[in-house]
């Protein structure tokens, strides 16, 4: 087992997912954001089944700075609740592995 997470989120648009990427990049809190579109999501909200296209972000990042990562989502997102839901890196590729610690806030500078 890693420190490294996937963390997953969704957002509106486009535009509010290449913001959100900048913002997590910028304070070191992701090493790499990728951006999906073209998703569907079906949920609950306030008591009724909503359903809405989205733009799925996986952020790489590290189990140390998820509550800054999840702060900072917050701060930035449009969304009233967003998601922000860190899975475990089980192991990965050495070089990559240690890449993605360079390039996080807590990594070497």
């Amino acid at each position: 087992m890693t420190d490294k997470i996937v963390v997953l989120s969704t957002c509106p648009t486009e535009e509010e997912a290449g913001k959100l990427a900048r913002v997590l990049l910028e304070q070191r809190l992701a090493a790499c954001v990728n951006v999906v579109p073209g998703v569907r999501s079906y949920y609950w909200w306030k008591g009724a089944v909503e359903d809405a296209g989205e733009w799925l972000l996986v952020i790489k990042s590290a189990r140390p700075l998820f509550a800054k990562l999840s702060a900072a989502l917050r701060q930035a997102h449009s969304y009233e609740l967003p998601e922000a839901l860190a899975i475990p890196v089980v192991d990965g590729a050495p070089d990559y592995l240690s890449w993605l610690g360079q390039n996080l806030a807590d990594g070497p500078e």
